[in-house]
């Protein structure tokens, strides 16, 4: 059985090995196309930005609330305090954190109340599809809340 799947193995490699000059010569080697890559326009460079739309409401900050575009690499936006948030961001990249994963259902929250305050946060942040929402309904969500300012306003 081993010396027949042998032979068989051979022979096939000789067939291929003859067929090979034959296959080339019918087609004149055409030059490929310079790849995106060592041009700079490699889609996925672009698609790892940072573009984020942030929406807060009732932060007790009148001047907080409402709809800010953030957008890091380089910083900018109208959000408020750009430059702080795209660092934090970054370094939670590098950290290997996701500031915008849901508090756990069996998560044990102490039931405190810190205000309506509420925000949703929408985009792309590392590559990755965000649409997170934020509030302070008990001491899980405040913390998580706390962790992303600069992001989210301080609320009162």
């Amino acid at each position: 059985m081993l010396r027949r799947l042998t032979l068989t193995a051979v022979a096939s490699l000789a067939a291929l090995s003859a067929a090979a000059p034959f296959a080339t010569a019918a087609s004149p080697l055409v030059p490929l196309p310079p790849l995106p890559l060592l041009q700079g326009d490699w889609p996925a460079a672009q698609d790892a930005r940072t573009r984020l739309t942030v929406t807060v409401s009732e932060s007790g900050n009148p001047a907080a609330d409402g709809t800010f575009e953030l957008e890091c690499g380089p910083a900018g936006g109208s959000h408020p305090a750009a430059q702080r948030a795209c660092d934090l961001l970054d370094e939670a990249a590098e950290a290997g954190d996701n500031p915008f994963v849901a508090t756990d259902r069996n998560a044990m929250c102490t039931q405190q109340a810190g205000g309506p305050a509420a925000a949703r946060v929408q985009g792309t942040w590392q590559g990755t599809d965000i649409d997170a929402r934020f509030s302070r309904a008990n001491g899980c969500e405040i913390s998580r809340w706390n962790d992303l300012v600069p992001v989210l306003p301080s609320a009162r």
